[in-house]
């Protein structure tokens, strides 16, 4: 009997068996150990009927803890306006992939020249890429850059105030590359910038990466880094939280070369860590050695704007031994996410949005500190986002906030908790997780 969904009739498996060299199923795992080999009866329900499965799946997503976040690390709970999933769940972007094709590709190639053009208004650079996969392998990318811009130099420094996520990611590219990855220590939840410039001063850095906001939520001032590490013909990169540049010191006024980070911050929902976009901007300079594509705009042959893809290492497709990068796509889907975002909030929008989150991050931190059960860890500004110190247990914190409906911020250590707040936080919501923050622990009915 033929099934409509089930890839392969009896004859179709006797085929590829043939083709294997084993006359059965059985003798084509024959190398799987009997003792891990699942004898049992499938716990499968029977055949149902669409209202059925539509009743069952929402049983299903009732059980799971709907949890108002005050999380961040990385990943934030902000506002996206409906308009913008309803626009992405659009067939011809779902589907589409590579713009290889120019003349059948325009509105992709539009977007994603959109996206470059938004980007680097936020980053303040000259140029932007068609996006990164995520901002911890943008920045990556932007070490690699560094070190093949620097030659002879094979040394990247990272700030230990770099989230560790990204670090773990940095460290793996380098693995094979032939790359040293040093780490400038951190002082009071800053960068040290002198032992940044003894780094420095011992020759081969190619380049040094710091966050803004830090790992911490702390807004770090760099102002004369750019001047120590160009001094030492190396790379400044900046990885930023995207949504903060509405209203932050851009990575160009900081002196950056290459502004990396993801762009998660700009309305995407958090799904559980993903997906988020990488973007990936530099000066004209280093235009050559950015990895991924450039979307440009011109003219066609009756004079009507046209999109093309402008610039593309082609050693990422044909030589691969000699390329700087081997990315050669990206998702770009979530590239057309940020850029729908971007038009929908506008410029006041995304800072109104960012300067929400600022007013209740401090708000909230004041209101911790008052109660004499907190302190400030680093006594340094802050974005939207916080470290405190507490005599309490985080994890037991984390857990009784869990059970009144909130997932309080992310563990740093056993007494140290990081909280964010975004624009999606109200004054009750705050008040009401202070509370329990606060207060002796009594059992929650």
């Amino acid at each position: 009997m033929n099934y409509k969904y089930f890839p392969h009739t009896d004859e179709e498996i006797r085929q590829m068996l043939s083709v294997a060299g084993v006359d059965s199923l059985d003798a084509l795992y024959a190398d799987i150990p009997e003792s891990v080999r699942f004898r049992g009866d499938y716990d499968i329900p029977e055949a149902l009927s669409e209202l059925e499965i539509r009743q069952l799946m929402q049983t299903l997503g009732q059980l799971n803890d709907q949890l108002t976040c005050f999380a961040g690390a990385g990943i934030y709970d902000h506002y996206s306006p409906s308009v913008v999933q309803n626009l992405v769940q659009r067939s011809e972007f779902l589907t589409s992939y590579t713009p290889y094709q120019a003349e059948i590709s325009q509105g992709t190639l539009h977007y994603i020249f959109e996206f470059q053009s938004m980007m680097a208004e936020l980053t303040g650079m000259d140029v932007s890429n068609a996006s990164m996969y995520d901002g911890a392998t943008a920045t990556a990318e932007a070490a690699l850059m560094a070190v093949a811009a620097g030659k002879k130099a094979n040394k990247v420094l990272v700030s230990e105030t770099v989230d560790p996520k990204i670090r773990r990611v940095v460290d793996t590219y380098a693995r094979y590359q032939g790359i040293e990855i040093l780490t400038i220590r951190q002082n009071d939840g800053i960068t040290d910038r002198s032992h940044m410039q003894q780094l420095i001063g011992e020759g081969g850095v190619a380049g040094v990466v710091v966050q803004m906001p830090n790992y911490f939520g702390i807004v770090e001032d760099y102002e004369g880094f750019a001047d120590d590490i160009h001094a030492a013909k190396g790379l400044f990169i900046v990885n930023s939280v995207a949504a903060d540049l509405a209203v932050l010191k851009t990575p160009k006024e900081w002196g950056a070369d290459i502004a990396v980070g993801d762009g998660q911050s700009l309305g995407m929902p958090m799904s559980f860590g993903g997906p988020g976009v990488g973007y990936m901007c530099c000066t004209e300079k280093l235009i050559r050695k950015m990895p991924g594509r450039i979307v440009g705009m011109t003219r066609d042959n009756r004079g009507n704007r046209a999109f093309v893809l402008t610039l593309q290492a082609r050693e990422q497709h044909i030589r691969r031994q000699k390329a700087t990068s081997n990315i050669c796509s990206n998702q770009s889907l979530m590239a057309l996410y940020a850029t729908i975002y971007l038009a929908l909030m506008g410029r006041q929008g995304v800072k109104e949005a960012a300067e929400l989150s600022y007013a209740g991050a401090h708000y909230m931190c004041d209101q911790l500190v008052a109660s004499g059960k907190f302190r400030l860890t680093y006594n340094q500004p802050f974005f939207n986002e916080f470290c405190v110190s507490t005599d309490a247990s985080v994890d037991e914190l984390i857990r009784r906030a869990a059970e009144y409906g909130f997932l309080a911020g992310v563990k740093i250590d056993d007494h140290t908790l990081m909280l964010a707040v975004t624009e999606k936080r109200s004054k009750e919501d705050i008040d009401e997780l202070v509370e329990i923050l606060t207060k002796k622990e009594t059992s929650h009915e």
